[in-house]
């Protein structure tokens, strides 16, 4: 029980088609693979176009010109294909979105669509230089940004934070909810990687924080990006004492319980947050790392 792995990678953390990095400095190469690639629009809030079946509808990078267009992304390669994605400002059709949607999508355009998720959130707050607040040009097809003043060149930010499944070693798991959650709402412990600290340092800082126990006996798990706009879950295990008091110093947690095996079970069996079941107990959806890690846990 103390060293349970992850059954299946989390859902958002499949890609399948290959990201083919070498391509991106590639001018040449990325030419001529425009006139037959793949283009994914997405909107503001991160909507894409899919089909009746819960797929994604690309259209084609010539609709926009004969060769790659300033602000596109280049994600890589699906069927041999080049794909490239950009930011528009409305779609028509059908939409949906990378926290509904990823469960339906094959490991490809998972990866696709994670990846484009991620790759404009940070193209939109990425325009002025943080080193001189000059304004800064996309490169690399997407993957960088150069200040026009000093020539410094950035690149996507992904901001760390750990998630970590605390229990008792034997059959009880603590899950906790924010204070705007409704009462059956839980989920697992997460926060913020702080600057200079390890995982696991973090993992005991934020559990101690949170909830004002200490935790022991800390592993890793796995990872998943969570690109809203721009975090990597880094899934964590640990344990603590359920005789140990609960407080909640920090403001950012209302209530924590410690749940039996059997509970969680039944909880998983009923849906998740968006279950319009009335029960004591709804956790996160399949697209979460967290589901996963509780589905690992009782397994």
């Amino acid at each position: 029980m103390n060293d349970f792995q992850l059954i299946e990678s989390p859902v958002l953390s499949r890609s399948g088609g290959g990201r083919a990095g070498e391509l991106r400095p590639d001018e040449s190469a990325l030419i001529n693979g425009w006139s037959d690639a793949l283009l994914l629009r997405v909107n503001s809030r991160g909507q894409v176009v899919v089909s009746s079946d819960s797929r994604l509808v690309f259209g084609v990078t010539t609709e926009l010109g004969s060769e790659p267009v300033r602000g596109a992304v280049f994600l890589g390669l699906r069927e041999g294909r080049h794909v490239w994605a950009v930011r528009v400002t409305s779609l028509a059709g059908t939409l949906s979105e990378l926290r509904m949607l990823g469960g339906a999508l094959d490991d490809v355009d998972a990866g696709l669509l994670t990846g484009s998720v991620a790759a404009l959130n940070w193209h939109d707050h990425a325009g002025f230089s943080a080193i001189d607040g000059a304004p800064t040009e996309p490169t690399m097809s997407g993957w960088s940004r150069i200040s026009k003043t000093t020539g410094h060149e950035e690149f996507p930010r992904t901001d760390p934070a750990v998630i970590c499944l605390v229990h008792d070693g034997a059959n009880h798991v603590l899950l906790a909810r924010q204070p705007t959650w409704p009462s059956h709402r839980f989920s697992i412990l997460a926060g913020f990687v702080e600057a200079g600290e390890s995982l696991e340092t973090c993992v005991i800082r934020e559990i101690k924080e949170e909830v004002g126990i200490d935790v022991h006996g800390v592993h890793y798990l796995g990872s998943q990006p969570w690109p809203f706009p721009r975090s990597l879950m880094l899934g964590f295990a640990a344990i603590g004492n359920p005789a140990d008091g609960l407080r909640y110093a920090d403001g950012e947690i209302a209530e924590a319980v410690w749940f039996s095996k059997d509970e969680v079970r039944e909880a998983l069996a009923l849906g998740d947050w968006a279950s319009m079941v009335d029960a004591p107990l709804l956790l996160p959806g399949s697209n979460s790392i967290a589901r996963g890690m509780l589905e690992s846990w009782v397994g």
